[in-house]
C-alpha cells in the first residue's frame, strides 16, 4: 500500500484570505529561513505567522508546527494545575485561535493530538534541532538576548524560523536586553534575515490611535 502523502495541486483553502501587505510580508517569510515580523498591536503579525506555518504543513514543505511563546505575564496568575502541556496551553491561545480563524477547528485539534502542532516550553529547547518544521516564536519581544540566540541556534535542514513580535511592547525589566530588539539592529549586516513590519490595523480603529497616543 502506498502511504506516500499527496501534495495539493492547488492552493489550501483558508476560512480568511490574507490583504495585499500580508501576502508581501508572507513572500519575506517564504525567502528566508529566519525572518522578524514586527507591527503594532492588531496588525496580525501572529495571524500571519500561523497562516505561513499551516501552508507549509498541508503543501508538505514541513512535517511540522512548533510553537513557542515567552510565559511573561503582566499580573501574577497563581499556580497553573496540569503538566507542561497544559500549563502551556493557557499561553498558547492566541495561536490556537488564530488556527481556528484560519482552518476547520476539528482539523486543527487533530493535528494538536497528534503532535503535528506542538506547543514547547521556551526553556526546553535547549538541545533540540529543528529539522523540517516551520516554527512561530510569538511575543518575540519578551526573549532576552540569551533566549533568542539559544531558539535561532536550534535551526536545522528545512526548517524556518518566525519571530513575531513588537518592541515597543516588551515586558522585560531590562529593555536593553531584548532579544527581538538586536536582531532588528543587525538586520543590514545579515542579507540572510528577513524583516518585515506591518502597518495596518485589524482591529477596532481606537487601537491604533491608542498606540499612539497612550505613551506619548
Amino acid at each position: 500500500m502506498n502511504t506516500e502523502k499527496r501534495i495539493p495541486k492547488g492552493p489550501i483553502k483558508f476560512k480568511c484570505q490574507l490583504t495585499e501587505e500580508q501576502k508581501e510580508a508572507k513572500r519575506v517569510i517564504l525567502s528566508h529561513d529566519v525572518t522578524i515580523l514586527t507591527g503594532i498591536a492588531g496588525s496580525a503579525k501572529t495571524f500571519l505567522a500561523c497562516q505561513n506555518a499551516l501552508d507549509q504543513y498541508f503543501t508538505r514543505q514541513v512535517e511540522r508546527i512548533t510553537i513557542i511563546r515567552p510565559t511573561v505575564a503582566t499580573e501574577d496568575i497563581g499556580f497553573l494545575p496540569g503538566g507542561a502541556e497544559d500549563k502551556m496551553a493557557m499561553w498558547m491561545i492566541p495561536l490556537i485561535e488564530n488556527m481556528y480563524k484560519l482552518y476547520d477547528k476539528e482539523k486543527i485539534d487533530a493535528l494538536l493530538k497528534k503532535g503535528s502542532i506542538r506547543m514547547l516550553p521556551l526553556q526546553f529547547t535547549q538541545g533540540i534541532t529543528f529539522v523540517n518544521e516551520s516554527v512561530i516564536v510569538d511575543e518575540a519581544q519578551n526573549m532576552t538576548r540569551v533566549q533568542t540566540e539559544m531558539v535561532l541556534t536550534r535551526l536545522g535542514k528545512d526548517s524556518h524560523i518566525v519571530l513575531a513580535g513588537d518592541p515597543h511592547q516588551t515586558q522585560l525589566k531590562e529593555t536593553s536586553q531584548s532579544g527581538l530588539q538586536r536582531l532588528i539592529d543587525i538586520v543590514p549586516e545579515i542579507e540572510e534575515l528577513g524583516y518585515f513590519e506591518l502597518k495596518e490595523n485589524h482591529r477596532n480603529p481606537i487601537v491604533e490611535k491608542i498606540v499612539r497616543i497612550y505613551n506619548q
